[in-house]
């Protein structure tokens, strides 16, 4: 097999973990339980030394009305060191501050586990060039491979 091809063929497969959801959430897919993944995923961002706060769980706020909805959470967490330098090139960003993680498990039963690309989120603010972006790039795509690793 060709070089060309081989790269073509590991690109496919790493693109099979990561699925562009929606504009701007970068969603990758989780081996473990929803809840599993985002105790890990929580636990990951604490050792990280970043502040929890809040750990939302929509499922349950969907049961209290009577409804029912799979598997879903979102982490909100982050601090300072991270979130400020962004601020600095836009300060519209803090909108999208503190980061947020959101755990899902789809109608076939896959867990996933998305978050907002940082690159998407500077664009947004006119701040494309931003050179946060890519530190807060390489962390949440960190605490993401951490939180689905097996």
């Amino acid at each position: 097999m060709k070089l060309s091809q081989l790269l073509f063929a590991s690109l496919l497969i790493s693109i099979s973990s990561i699925t562009q959801a929606a504009d701007g959430l970068i969603a990758v897919k989780s081996p473990h339980s929803a809840k599993e993944t985002m105790n890990r995923f929580e636990e990951v961002a604490k050792q990280k030394g970043l502040n929890v706060f809040a750990r939302i769980d929509h499922a349950a706020g969907a049961a209290k009305i009577g409804k029912k909805l799979l598997p879903t959470e979102v982490l909100i967490f982050g601090n300072p060191q991270g979130g400020t330098p962004f601020m600095e090139c836009a300060q519209s960003v803090g909108i999208d501050l503190p980061l947020k993680a959101l755990v899902w498990e789809d109608a076939s039963g896959q867990v996933w586990i998305g978050y907002n690309d940082p690159a998407y989120l500077a664009q947004r603010h006119g701040a494309a060039q931003c050179p946060a972006v890519g530190n807060l790039s390489k962390a949440l795509s960190g605490l993401t491979g951490e939180a689905v690793a097996r």
